[in-house]
């Protein structure tokens, strides 16, 4: 076993742990690491077999689907054996032709050869309008800072472009000599605007002083205006400039006011604006950019008090609207002649959304569609008469059909009476009687849990598994009330919700408590910390992924990353009821002396979002507190951040290390069934 941590601070006695790079902090981690090592080692470790299964369902040398760009095909190769894509180009050879021309193929840029043995993550790859430069960053640590580059594509000449703390976004003007991207403060916080060039020092433009909004800059669809959006959780501050005056001042479009998001983008008929200022579920505007203040806006679709009005896309041929209803998103297509029409999906779970990958003046537009069931399909749609062709489906080598799994979706009902969705995917026979079940939640920040395809959940669908998903409040899966009613006050709707939906699931004999696992990472394994305080009898084991489980010590911390910001979402510690109520639910606050359902943990020791050490706390104060004898297991991984490793192979053996932990503690085939 690993040592426990010793209890020298009343108030909070494994404090210790936050010493990072401290000797003892590291040999404790790296003891916890050697103690999951060993359990796995001793437990049917299966993490061999999950891997080469995982990575034999998909194609290692694939070539993704290229997207046009002025007379240009941009691309990427993968190959067997390598962690990284390799970026490629080729000219076009007909509008709207996908064929890569080996002729004119050019390297772009090859990520194997930049990562070496490290950690690599790639932020941006911004390719300049007169496409003469490449512009990318690297993160080679997982800490979210960047290193921007610039290449000169004729020549391969590689400069270092001097901006410290950079967050790796880079945004070309339209005279290709200028960029613009953000740098953060101490505190993480993307947070000042510089306009940058090959041959003089940074220039500052704008500074967000206020802690709570985080700053970022991109080009509209028509690729004639650059946009900076100042946004908060819940307030917005848009500035506009002509993307081919880049020394010009940026104007103004929509003074900030508490509580009124909007986002702007710039089509053939002037700025388009989608706005909460009528409405929670958003409305819709245009504007001159010459006379973009919001007295001058005009409505172009009102408030729908059925649904809400998520995003929209522009093209020179078409306005699309994406609408949330009833958990699913409906794209509304509206011609610049012509009808508008709806797209028609054939499944009744679904994940849709518009993808890039066509020129703005183009004729068609890609969209994205899967399913739990389905891998995804990237198709053209003509914009003119809504006819899809498929450019791309996600390939799943070995024998696969997507019909051998059955979609279902239940209703959980909430302590309040709310009605929650849950959306589940397994073998039909795994539906005839009490099956292992990977229950999935996250449920903040307002992120819609849309259902997902995976290559490697086949690994346990396949031993009779059923994968499911709890759509809570605190996500906006059922739009913008939906997320509203899950936070802040209403926080606690986020962990009953998820706790009906267990209910419900062994209600209805799904699955029952010796097989029912939980899962969920960051704020996701908040939601996992609390319900198993609150009824750890219910589960069988847990997965929390570097999960956000101080969140009381860390709200009262303003000198860590983003804590301000997140004050929004969370409330205010310094407000006494903010205080009770975040204590009132806060996982390592509420540890207690009970039994607890298995548990693997993942933190990330270069995390900036979740402090590795929120996982480690955790973990030391329910070793101590648990009466138990389940296992317990921390994963550290000491060179990674937030999103685990950072190459294809390496994070595929994170999952087969969580599968077969899953699989360990769960009766189930011992095979996979074929």
């Amino acid at each position: 076993m690993p040592p426990v941590a010793r209890r020298d601070a009343a108030s909070d006695p494994y404090a210790w742990l936050e010493q990072r790079d401290h000797p003892d902090v590291v040999a404790y981690l790296q003891a916890e690491n050697e103690h999951t090592e060993a359990w796995l080692a001793n437990h049917k470790d299966r993490r061999e077999d999950l891997f080469n299964e995982i990575r034999g369902r998909i194609r290692e040398t694939d070539l993704s689907l290229p997207s046009i760009w002025q007379g240009w095909l941009y691309y990427q190769r993968t190959e067997a054996g390598a962690e990284y894509p390799r970026y490629y180009r080729c000219r076009q050879s007909e509008p709207y032709s996908l064929e890569v021309d080996a002729a004119s193929e050019m390297l772009l840029l090859d990520l194997n050869e930049l990562a070496g043995e490290g950690f690599l993550q790639l932020g941006d790859f911004a390719i300049s309008p007169d496409q003469r430069w490449l512009g990318y960053s690297l993160d080679r640590q997982g800490d979210e800072i960047y290193t921007l580059y610039l290449k000169e594509l004729a020549t391969g000449d590689i400069l270092t472009l001097p901006l410290e703390r950079a967050d790796g976004s880079m945004t070309w003007a339209n005279d290709s000599s200028t960029l613009f991207a953000v740098s953060m403060d101490e505190a993480s916080r993307p947070s000042t605007l510089w306009r940058l060039s090959r041959s003089e020092a940074p220039q500052q433009v704008y500074h967000e002083a206020d802690q709570r909004f985080l700053l970022h800059v991109y080009r509209s669809s028509s690729e004639e205006w650059l946009l900076a959006g100042s946004h908060s959780k819940n307030t917005s501050e848009i500035r506009l400039l002509a993307a081919d005056q880049p020394t010009g001042e940026w104007r103004l479009i929509s003074e900030r006011k508490t509580g009124h998001e909007y986002h702007v983008d710039h089509g053939p008929d002037g700025l388009v604006i989608r706005s909460n200022d009528a409405g929670e579920n958003f409305a819709l505007y245009s504007a001159d950019p010459l006379q973009p203040e919001r007295a001058a806006w005009t409505l172009l679709r009102d408030v729908d008090p059925g649904r809400t009005l998520e995003d929209f896309s522009l093209q020179q041929k078409a306005l699309v609207l994406h609408y949330r209803d009833q958990g699913l998103v409906l794209l509304e297509v509206q011609p610049c002649t012509g009808e508008a029409y709806p797209l028609r999906m054939p499944d009744a779970v679904y994940n849709l959304r518009v993808q890039g990958g066509e020129d703005y003046d183009s004729e068609r537009l890609r969209i994205r569609y899967e399913s739990l069931n389905r891998p995804a399909e990237i198709r053209a749609l003509r914009l003119a008469t809504g006819e899809q062709s498929v450019l791309k489906r996600t390939p799943v080598e070995g024998t696969f059909s997507a019909d051998d799994y059955r979609v279902a979706r239940h209703w959980a009902t909430a302590p309040d009476g709310t009605r929650v969705p849950v959306s589940l995917v397994g073998r039909p026979e795994a539906f005839e009687r009490p099956a292992p079940l990977y229950l999935y939640g996250y449920g903040s920040y307002g992120a819609s849990m849309d259902p997902w395809f995976s290559h490697a959940r086949l690994s346990l669908l396949d031993r009779g598994w059923i994968f499911a998903i709890a759509h809570i409040r605190g996500g906006a899966d059922m739009g913008e009330a939906w997320y509203l009613a899950g936070k802040l006050e209403h926080k606690h709707n986020t962990f009953t919700d998820f706790i009906a939906c267990a209910e419900e699931l062994l209600d209805s004999k799904v699955t029952d408590r010796d097989r029912l696992v939980i899962a969920g990472g960051s704020a996701g394994g908040l939601l996992i910390g609390n319900v198993i305080n609150q009824r750890p009898e219910l589960f069988a084991a847990g997965v929390a992924d570097v999960p956000f489980v101080d969140v009381w010590n860390t709200m009262n911390n303003p000198d860590l990353p983003l804590t301000i910001g997140e004050y929004e979402e969370w409330g205010d510690p310094n407000e006494p009821e903010v205080a009770e109520r975040i204590k009132g639910y806060a996982p390592y606050e509420q540890v207690k002396s009970q039994a607890y359902p298995a548990l693997f943990v993942t933190a990330g020791y270069h995390d900036m979002r979740v402090q590795y050490w929120e996982a480690a706390k955790w973990v030391a104060k329910l070793r101590y507190m648990k009466t138990d004898q389940n296992p317990l297991l921390l994963r550290t991984q000491m060179a990674a951040g937030h999103g685990g490793a950072s190459g294809r192979y390496q994070a595929i053996r994170e999952l087969a290390e969580e599968y077969s932990f899953v699989l360990a503690m769960i009766p189930g085939w011992t095979q996979p069934k074929s």
